[in-house]
C-alpha cells in the first residue's frame, strides 16, 4: 500500500516556519511507502502595496507568540529594515520554479531563513533571485519559470488541491491512501 502525505504550507507562513524542525523529524521517520507532496497554499495574492499597520502589528504579535510557545526565533529587524507587503504568491511560485530544478525543499527553507532570520523580504523578486543564486540554480531559467504560464497553472492546481483536501490552515498534513 502506498500513501501520500500532503504538506500544505506557505513559505511565508509563520507557523510553517515554527514547525519546520518538527516536520523535518517527521520526514525522517516516515516509512518508505509514504510519499510527500508539497502543496503551496498561497496565503496572500500578489500586491505591491505596503502592509497596513494593523496587520503588521498582528503578524508581529504572532511572531512573539510563536517565540513564547514554540521557542522558534525570529529576527524582528524585518519590520524596520523592510517594507512588508501582504503578498505571498510570488514566494509560492518560487518554490515551484525551484522544483523544476530539483530544489523545492531547499527553496522553501531558503525563503524561510531569508524572511525570518535574515530580515529579507521574499515578496520581492530580487530577494528570490538572490536565493536562487545561493542555491546554485540556473538563474535565467528560474526567473523565466517564476512567472511562466505553466508555473501559474501548477500553482492554481496546488491551491485547488489544498481546497479539495479541506485544508484551510497552514501548516497542515493530510495523509491519503493511493
Amino acid at each position: 500500500m502506498t500513501y501520500t502525505l500532503y504538506y500544505v504550507y506557505d513559505p511565508m507562513c509563520s507557523w510553517c516556519y515554527a514547525f519546520r524542525n518538527t516536520f523535518d523529524k517527521v520526514k525522517k521517520e516516515l516509512p518508505s511507502n509514504i510519499e510527500i507532496e508539497y502543496v503551496p497554499g498561497g496565503l496572500a495574492p500578489h500586491s505591491d502595496e505596503p502592509m497596513e499597520q494593523g496587520f503588521r502589528d498582528k503578524i508581529q504579535s504572532i511572531w512573539h507568540h510563536i517565540e513564547k510557545v514554540v521557542g522558534t526565533k525570529f529576527n524582528h529587524d524585518f519590520w524596520t529594515k523592510c517594507t512588508p507587503k501582504l503578498s505571498t504568491y510570488l514566494s509560492c511560485q518560487a518554490t515551484l520554479a525551484a522544483k523544476n530544478q530539483g530544489k523545492e525543499e531547499e527553496m522553501i527553507e531558503a525563503i524561510q531563513t531569508a524572511y525570518y532570520l535574515n530580515a529579507m523580504n521574499p515578496s520581492n523578486e530580487d530577494v528570490l533571485v538572490h536565493l536562487a543564486k545561493e542555491l546554485v540554480l540556473d538563474v535565467e531559467k528560474f526567473k523565466t519559470d517564476l512567472y511562466s504560464d505553466e508555473t501559474i497553472k501548477v500553482f492554481n492546481e496546488k491551491m485547488n488541491l489544498r481546497k479539495s483536501l479541506n485544508s484551510n490552515s497552514f501548516t497542515s498534513l493530510v495523509l491519503r491512501h493511493g
